[in-house]
């Protein structure tokens, strides 16, 4: 029987330097975007734009730029299993620590506009996506890091897992287009810079997602 080919496969490694890459690139282009045509970002400030702004880094860089890099750690970082599994749950701690802050920048700077919450499709989808995401990070806290938990419960919990924070990792990026068209305005230089980061969010997705089934190397 003839040997199927295997030359349609791919390994991980180039998708995930491409992905580091788009990062880099991302995040770039937020502290252009704010610090050069927004006045900067800020947690107490008179121009209450800049508490809005400190929610979008945040969000953008903080949460989903972090929570991307932690997926990709199993493909990107040469280290035993153990360290893998610290540096990822380590990178999702601090993405859930800037969501959590980049969300209640957004209700304070509501609050000190007067104007009501909980309004918008993406104020929905980010309460969701933070709600669901804490839930990942305690169920994958209980099942892979506590010493109590018993090998084939972790076995059979895997691939929800791993669909899990796909899922919400994907929603993350759906929240965060849904933020930027709200802040899209006209299509000046400003404009242009909110567009090139949506569209660099959605490579940035497929490079995590494509990270994530492909084979490390041969």
């Amino acid at each position: 029987m003839p040997t199927k080919s295997r030359s349609y496969q791919i390994s991980a490694t180039p998708v995930t330097m491409l992905a580091h890459l788009v990062a880099i690139a991302i995040a770039t282009l937020v502290l252009v975007w704010f610090l050069h045509f927004e006045e900067g970002f800020s947690y107490t400030s008179l121009d209450k734009v800049k508490i809005l702004n400190l929610h979008g880094f945040l969000m953008v860089v903080g949460f989903i730029l972090v929570a991307g890099e932690a997926i990709m750690v199993y493909k990107t970082i040469p280290a035993k299993k153990k360290v893998q599994k610290a540096i990822h749950f380590t990178l999702h701690l601090i993405a859930l620590g800037a969501g959590i802050l980049g969300i209640y920048s957004a209700f304070k700077f509501k609050h000190e506009i007067g104007i009501k919450n909980m309004v918008t499709i993406h104020s929905w989808l980010g309460i969701i996506t933070i709600c669901l995401f804490g839930l990942q990070l305690l169920l994958g806290f209980v099942s892979y890091v506590f010493p109590g938990a018993q090998m084939s419960s972790r076995a059979s919990y895997m691939p929800w897992h791993v669909f899990g924070g796909m899922f919400i990792f994907f929603l993350a990026i759906c929240t965060a287009e849904t933020g930027l068209i709200q802040r899209f305005d006209t299509l000046n230089q400003e404009g242009l810079i909110i567009n090139f980061i949506g569209l660099l969010l959605v490579l940035f997705a497929v490079g995590v997602g494509l990270s994530g089934v492909l084979p490390r190397g041969y």
